[in-house]
């Protein structure tokens, strides 16, 4: 159903100012504070606040889909982390250069493929991830380490709020691709011109491919191993944790094996498939880090849930 218009106007006379206006003076003020500090204020806001917020029932649901065997009083414990580390993200977001800097000690980097230096092995290729942690410190790392770094990222919907995300997330250089059409043909030649791509592939993609997540079909970006196949470039799982207020461990994984049956369609799935298996671990081992607020599972699934005996 359409959206009605005076709805469209509204959002676009008085909503997008509002949200604008909200988060330059939340980011102003988590950038007046120290990097720690302005990660606990974060974390304290997103735990004391987010778990009251409407959006949290998804949280909830998701979990229980993901996780049939946690008990209630687990399932809030997650929520609670998962709130806490998004707001520490947010609270991070003005000082991802700082954190991020030649010379500091908060980002501990880990490549677990010792057969060539990161840099020759992901040119051209893939850092592959997902919503984990504070993942906006991929591309700043990227950049810091010498890494020609373009990321796929989704626009923000308000026009008000691009500048400055934009601004935020350039930080350390490299470039951003928008999602969709154009972003693909962007995204080729990007690998074609021997730089790394980066994208996260764990959110749902309707116009992906099926592939199992924590047991249940669900629509999956086959993006990445599209063009790893199509292309011939690795395709490097990256892994980001955190370690404490504004300090991480960012883990290059060895690049997933590229199946090659001469069946694409067959080989993509698989792929997908293998990529998903690992982001599950992830974040099987570190629910409260990942951002579980999204549908991820088609609407048939959270239908069932609700059914007696389900």
């Amino acid at each position: 159903m359409a959206e009605p218009a005076y709805r469209k106007l509204f959002r676009r006379t008085v909503g997008y100012p509002l949200e604008a206006l909200g988060l330059v003076l939340g980011l102003g003020l988590f950038g007046l504070l120290p990097v720690d500090a302005a990660s606990n204020l974060g974390g304290w806001l997103g735990r004391t606040f987010g778990p009251r917020l409407p959006v949290t029932r998804w949280a909830r649901v998701n979990l229980r889909l993901a996780f049939p065997g946690k008990s209630e009083t687990e399932i809030e414990t997650v929520v609670r982390g998962m709130w806490d580390n998004l707001g520490r993200t947010a609270g991070e977001y003005p000082h991802l250069g700082r954190i991020a800097a030649p010379g500091s000690d908060r980002v501990e980097l880990i490549d677990l493929d010792d057969s060539a230096p990161l840099q020759e092995k992901v040119r051209p290729g893939i850092l592959v991830s997902g919503h984990l942690a504070n993942w906006e410190i991929m591309p700043v790392v990227a950049g810091r380490i010498g890494i020609d770094l373009a990321v796929v990222a989704r626009i923000p919907n308000n026009p008000l709020v691009r500048p400055l995300v934009d601004r935020l997330r350039g930080v350390a250089g490299g470039r951003r691709i928008a999602k969709g059409a154009e972003g693909v043909k962007q995204a080729i030649a990007v690998l074609r011109g021997g730089a790394t791509l980066g994208i996260l592939a764990d959110q749902k993609m309707n116009d992906g491919i099926e592939a199992d997540f924590f047991g249940r079909p669900a629509m999956t970006a086959a993006g990445p191993a599209q063009l790893a196949l199509a292309l011939d470039c690795p395709l490097v799982p990256t892994r980001i944790e955190r370690l404490g207020a504004a300090r991480f461990r960012m883990t290059f994984h060895p690049p997933l094996e590229r199946p090659a049956t001469g069946d694409r369609q067959r080989d993509v799935a698989a792929l997908t498939a293998a990529l998903n298996r690992l982001l599950e671990d992830w974040i099987g081992e570190r629910p409260q880090e990942w951002l579980w607020l999204h549908r991820r599972w088609p609407r048939a699934t959270y239908e069932d849930l609700d059914r007696p005996g389900v």
